[in-house]
């Protein structure tokens, strides 16, 4: 197998981690056009030992660490703003985060790629992960009638080191809640204690305030109707801690600052 054949399959997934590394395209894809050169050159190679995908980024990083690479201050193109949460982890741990966020590597294959041990690519990993959950922590307002369930829902919200503001039970309540203090994220549920509605409780706060929802509801076809736009996070009830806290996550990550 000559060494385009072995090799060019990864290259995409390279470009992709050197943009998302760079928080540009084009700088992203400056970088890799001169690992490839180094490669002819002669004054870089490829480990044989390895996976040809981990091979390659292994290689690639090489250079980028020697030559001090770095993210640019003032990048802006088709900047989002998960990628500007990204940029603020440590150069080191944004590798291992990057590594597995979003070419799935374990552990181990990091350590390889980055010339660490197990241990330590796993520990950049948990240092990565505690940096993002602290860049994201805001405040909440839950929207949420029966007491029970709204405070397993504090509960859960608390865990992530979030701090709520405000339990409202009414579509009123919730709107004037959202009026006194801006809300980080809405978690709402549907259907309210006096008949009214969650969803026009969120209706009303959009209209103020640009800020994540998650419904999470016993009735959820009320939301997936089709003829309108749906709400990206929606929970049914009865409901997994483990699913409230991932949506609360990528909602806040994924969320335009």
């Amino acid at each position: 197998m000559s060494l385009v054949e072995k090799y060019a399959p990864h290259l995409p997934y390279l470009r992709r981690f050197s943009r998302a590394l760079t928080g540009s395209q084009s700088v992203g894809d400056t970088y890799v056009r001169t690992a490839l050169e180094a490669l002819v050159a002669g004054s870089a190679s490829l480990n044989d030992e390895l996976a040809p995908k981990i091979a390659l980024f292994q290689m690639f990083l090489g250079i980028w660490n020697s030559s001090g690479g770095q993210l640019e201050g003032n990048i802006s193109d088709g900047q989002t703003a998960a990628a500007n949460k990204v940029r603020k982890l440590s150069p080191k741990s944004r590798q291992a985060f990057l590594l597995n966020a979003l070419e799935g590597m374990p552990a181990n294959d990091i350590a390889a790629v980055m010339g660490l041990d197990t241990e330590a690519a796993a520990a950049l990993l948990a240092e990565a992960e505690a940096d993002i959950e602290r860049e994201l922590r805001t405040n909440v307002l839950i929207i949420e009638d029966e007491p029970i369930i709204a405070a397993d829902i504090e509960g859960l919200v608390e865990d992530l080191g979030h701090t709520v503001d405000s339990i409202s039970a009414t579509r009123t309540e919730a709107v004037k809640a959202a009026a006194r203090k801006k809300p980080g994220i809405v978690l709402a549920d549907v259907q309210l204690a006096d008949g009214s509605s969650g969803i026009d409780a969120v209706a009303d706060i959009l209209g103020e305030h640009d800020v994540p929802v998650i419904f999470i509801t016993a009735f959820p076809e009320r939301l997936l109707t089709g003829d309108k736009p749906e709400p990206a996070y929606l929970i049914s009830k009865p409901f997994s801690p483990k699913n409230v806290k991932a949506a609360i996550s990528q909602a806040l990550f994924f969320h335009s600052d």
